[in-house]
């Protein structure tokens, strides 16, 4: 009788908070997407309830149109998502200052934020709040770079894809 009492008078916290997190509108942990193509290596475009979203790779920065691996970037993505259902995981901020859609995305219970990264294909970057998974991406890198994978077979990129975008700019 005394634990009834001692958790009696939260049960109404539980329920209002319950109520709150099952609200429309409210973040879910993951959603299922149909993929409908790639934009470049961290960037790919998918159907959500008959609604095509663009989706940035939370942690990944691949390399830019018309730099170094860029296409095997592009390639790598491709492979990876290609007539396949995708599942994809938020962090704390869900859009990026361009409107993007900002996940992990997973496939075949792989990730390929990860998978591109351990492909030595992309670097991992710290972009907060979405830092949840950065210490796994470091650790991928690391494994690349020492199998000598993708760009770290010659040492690295000559630039990282935000400095190859600051002597890039478009047009």
């Amino acid at each position: 009788m005394l634990r009834r009492n001692i958790l009696f008078p939260l049960c109404p916290l539980v329920l209002a908070l319950l109520a709150v997190c099952l609200l429309p509108g409210t973040a879910v942990a993951d959603i299922k997407v149909r993929f409908l193509g790639v934009i470049d290596g961290d960037s790919l475009r998918v159907e959500y309830r008959g609604d095509a979203l663009e989706v940035r790779l939370i942690g990944v920065d691949a390399p830019e149109y018309r730099q170094e691996y860029s296409r095997k970037a592009r390639e790598f993505s491709l492979r990876f998502c290609y007539k396949k259902t995708l599942r994809l995981e938020f962090d704390k901020r869900r859009r990026d200052r361009y409107g993007r859609t900002l996940a992990y995305v997973y496939a075949d219970g792989l990730m390929l934020n990860e998978e591109i990264i351990r492909a030595g294909l992309a670097i991992p970057v710290r972009i907060k709040p979405n830092t949840h998974r950065y210490p796994c991406f470091k650790q991928a890198e690391k494994e690349a770079r020492k199998k000598r994978l993708g760009f770290w077979s010659k040492g690295g990129l000559d630039m990282t894809p935000a400095q190859w975008r600051k002597t890039h700019p478009r047009r």
